[in-house]
């Protein structure tokens, strides 16, 4: 199958938005400077932006907003030093930010788009301020529930029983039979050890890459080998996951209703992992303007889930923001 993706495109503008509580936000524009405005949404929390997301979107068509959410990626300060408090880092912060930058970017609405944890600040987003959103395109959905969460670090093992006993195995002896992402949180959040906290990271991120093994063209995520993403992304993960995102249990599901009138498109992949495709399902039952997609991949696509989120981006391409 011929790669479905747009070519790459260089950012042509680029810059930092003071969001507060010394918060510095890296934001980058690619694309049309005149065209219909797109704001993509990264995974992990702590993944960063990516450039290959932008691929997801006609350059000639579309203005492509790409930010690095709190603390990640280009934004500062580093959560990777482990002096960088959280505090300030919860969902509702990520909701203002996206907003604070759109104001600072002069857009009035724009499609938001969402992979992964992307899909889960999305939701809360366009829910918060659904008079901002054209469209909604997500991809891997996620709602970070409690249950989501309990299920990803903990039941999801029984695919994989001798990684998930080295993952569970990473936390001391008296919390292994206990909530696994609080006692990492600790472990990464609270512990001073340095020593302590970096092996605790190299346990979080192997857990995350054994989940997406099964993946058809799998390959070990070569960021987890750099220190201070994997530093990043596992002290984030387990900061947003031991408090399910500080969103009430099942409230994006049952304030769905917020969404009407707002075309969606949710794709998911039927050997999802981590992430069960009824999780999807239910959000499209409760959002009667979105179409699901349930393909034939796992959590990190292929070609098909490329496909069906082009196919959207196309579509939505055409309609006035």
């Amino acid at each position: 199958m011929p790669d479905p993706r747009y070519p790459d495109t260089e950012p042509y503008t680029q810059g930092v938005v003071e969001v507060g509580d010394g918060q510095r936000v890296f934001w980058e524009i690619s694309g049309s400077t005149g065209g219909k405005p797109v704001v993509i949404l990264h995974g992990g929390p702590g993944s960063g932006s990516s450039p290959g997301h932008r691929r997801w979107f006609n350059p000639s068509v579309y203005r492509i907003v790409q930010f690095d959410q709190r603390g990640c990626g280009r934004s500062t300060p580093p959560v990777s030093d482990p002096a960088t408090s959280l505090t300030n880092n919860t969902t509702q912060h990520l909701i203002a930010d996206i907003e604070k930058l759109r104001e600072h970017l002069g857009i009035d609405r724009w499609l938001v788009c969402g992979a992964s944890w992307g899909v889960t600040l999305g939701l809360a987003y366009a829910e918060r301020y659904p008079e901002r959103v054209s469209e909604l395109v997500f991809l891997s959905v996620t709602m970070t529930r409690r249950s989501d969460v309990h299920w990803l670090y903990h039941e999801a093992g029984r695919f994989f029983p001798d990684e998930w006993a080295k993952f569970r195995d990473g936390v001391p002896e008296s919390e292994r039979d206990g909530d696994l992402v609080a006692a990492y949180n600790r472990l990464l959040n609270e512990q001073p050890d340095p020593a302590v906290r970096a092996t605790a990271a190299r346990h979080w991120c192997d857990w995350e890459d054994a989940v997406l093994s099964l993946e058809e063209g799998w390959k070990p995520n070569p960021r987890f080998a750099q220190p201070e993403f994997r530093m990043t992304f596992a002290r984030l993960c387990a900061h947003y996951f031991s408090h399910a995102a500080w969103l009430e249990e099942g409230r994006l599901l049952r304030d769905a209703e917020r969404l009407a009138g707002i075309p969606g498109v949710l794709i998911h992949g039927r050997f999802d992992v981590g992430g069960p495709p009824d999780v999807p399902w239910l959000l499209a039952q409760a959002w009667p303007d979105a179409e699901l997609h349930l393909v034939r991949t796992g959590h990190a696509g292929g070609d098909e889930m490329l496909t069906e989120v082009i196919a959207a981006t196309d579509r939505f391409a055409d309609t006035v923001s």
